[in-house]
């Protein structure tokens, strides 16, 4: 079938240069690389994108062409502008200890070792916000490091929504308490624009960020993954200063 399908692209493209027309290119985004072993879990950056305590999503003014083929120049150049907390992301501790931000752990002087190495994918679908009774329930054994909690957020497909959903599910500050005492999960990820429950904000994000030592990573895209243990790579851009960083990350099994 791959090769019927080979031939009649090559047909139609042929065809379509001996009419004089040029052949139309298609646009590919892709989820699954290599026949189903790498999964993006990156969300697309786009005027669509939800924004934290927004009802208009992102917008378009995030990016503009300050260069153009069309308009006489040699190259096609874009110019972004994005806050660093923008789709997937990850957060530093300086995102709210402003001693921290001070001293210069943010975004550049997070551990790659954290972000890159085995991921437990958990479903947390029966549960609403994610607190020390639900942390229990989950039974995650010791050793394990880095934690990926798909929630209710996948199911109602907030990430695809560009107005703001505040009734999203994140944690409460008691189980955040309960993941830094009795486990050893150094990288926690989830799949909407905070790790926290709204109603819990600022003080799940200070007990999360205290130590340092765990790494926050939002707004991760986890539909259509089967739970389990993935090789996890996750890298924000090497921004000096920023308090925060957009984010690619993959999945691999």
């Amino acid at each position: 079938m791959g090769n019927v399908h080979f031939f009649l692209v090559l047909y139609t493209g042929l065809f379509a240069l001996a009419a004089g027309r040029p052949y139309p290119m298609r646009r590919y985004s892709r989820e699954v690389y290599d026949n189903g072993r790498i999964f993006d879990i990156t969300h697309m950056i786009g005027p669509n994108l939800p924004v934290f305590g927004s009802k208009n999503g992102l917008g378009h003014d995030y990016i503009r062409l300050v260069e153009s083929i069309k308009n006489g120049s040699i190259v096609n150049q874009s110019e972004m502008k994005l806050n660093t907390h923008t789709g997937t992301h990850i957060d530093s501790p300086g995102h709210v200890y402003d001693k921290y931000y001070d001293a210069g752990f943010n975004i550049n002087s997070l551990d790659l070792e954290v972000l890159n190495g085995p991921a437990l994918l958990v479903d947390v679908w029966r549960h609403g916000n994610i607190t020390a009774e639900v942390m229990k329930s989950l039974n995650i054994p010791k050793g394990v490091r880095r934690v990926l909690f798909r929630t209710l957020n996948t199911e109602r497909r907030l990430m695809f929504k560009k107005e703001f959903e505040s009734s999203y599910v994140g944690f409460m500050v008691d189980g955040a308490k309960w993941l830094v005492e009795n486990t050893d999960i150094k990288l926690v990820g989830v799949d909407y624009l905070s790790v926290a429950a709204l109603v819990d904000l600022l003080p799940t994000h200070l007990v999360f960020l205290k130590s340092r030592e765990i790494i926050l990573v939002e707004g991760l895209k986890l539909d259509n993954i089967n739970p389990g243990v993935y090789d996890l790579h996750c890298l924000p851009l090497r921004i000096l200063r920023a308090d925060g960083s957009p984010a690619r990350c993959i999945l691999i099994k």
